[in-house]
């Protein structure tokens, strides 16, 4: 019998299975993980916030953003990377309420909500209720200023939707854009985050190689990305209603993919207004010294 001379197939390693917010504000991550090459050791899923935290939390994802007030409820499940995040320090342009009147007469007044990010809608309450002291009506309802100032007074917009009305305007000139990032900047003092990179926990305990090496690729195609931004926001610019110098400005003045000491205060100050628990302390850090 003549021996067969065909290599054995070794068992194949599934890529990991990592999250992408399909907005403007996460494309820098996308150009640096192609720029590196990473992006080809990853199964990249796209999604709007909602749709990614659902996917990480049911375990259809192992690693991804996930809006901040879904990952302070659900700490058991997931495990914060350390040094990048998406949050403002300041104006962030693309989080805003949008009103008929002004903000302090919303008082009893119906409030649109989009339906994409647990955590803008909680901290526009909080923005509403205990800053500016009106007690409004919210609902929920599909992310569509026309429809939603239809329906309401005012109406609570994320990503490329609020980023077009705060810098393009709208076709209704009496209403007035509130950068919700902004606000929390002047009350409490604080950068807000509006998402964390998690992995689920049952992963990062089963391939914590893995997750290293997803971390340290993200971190490092948000470092190339802010470095070649002037590229970045002109290659963007051809397919997007704005100019390569508004998108600059969003990248580098607006955004912060930070995740440090003044993060971690904002996340724990935010918490407790929100009556949510406070962040966990562990971390996973790119030279895996962690522990679950």
């Amino acid at each position: 019998m003549t021996e067969s001379i065909l290599t054995p197939l070794r068992v194949r390693q599934a890529r990991p299975r990592v999250g992408h917010i399909s907005y403007l504000n996460c494309a820098p991550l996308l150009w640096g993980l192609a720029r590196t090459g990473k992006l080809i050791d990853i199964d990249l899923v796209k999604g709007t916030p909602d749709v990614l935290g659902k996917e990480i939390l049911e375990g259809r994802l192992d690693i991804g953003p996930v809006s901040l007030a879904d990952f302070l409820q659900h700490q058991e499940l997931l495990v914060p990377l350390s040094e990048i995040a998406i949050g403002s320090d300041g104006p962030v342009m693309s989080c805003v309420i949008v009103s008929q009147v002004p903000l302090e007469e919303l008082g009893g007044a119906r409030v649109a909500l989009g339906s994409e990010s647990r955590t803008s809608i909680r901290l526009a309450q909080l923005v509403l209720g205990e800053m500016v002291g009106v007690h409004a009506e919210y609902f929920s309802c599909k992310p569509d200023l026309e429809s939603m100032l239809d329906a309401a007074s005012a109406a609570v917009l994320i990503g490329d939707a609020a980023l077009r009305v705060a810098t393009l305007g709208s076709t209704r000139s009496s209403l007035t854009v509130h950068d919700l990032g902004q606000m929390w900047r002047e009350w409490t003092g604080h950068p807000f985050v509006f998402a964390v990179i998690a992995a689920r926990r049952e992963f990062a305990a089963r391939a914590p190689e893995l997750v290293s090496e997803v971390h340290a690729a993200l971190v490092e195609a948000r470092d190339l990305a802010l470095t070649e931004i002037d590229e970045v926001s002109q290659r963007i610019a051809r397919w997007e209603d704005f100019d390569a110098e508004l998108l600059r400005r969003y990248y580098t003045h607006a955004l912060n993919y930070d995740l440090g000491d003044r993060q971690y205060a904002g996340i724990a100050e935010f918490a407790r207004r929100a009556g949510l628990p406070r962040t966990l302390d562990a971390r996973v850090p790119r030279d895996l010294s962690w522990s679950i």
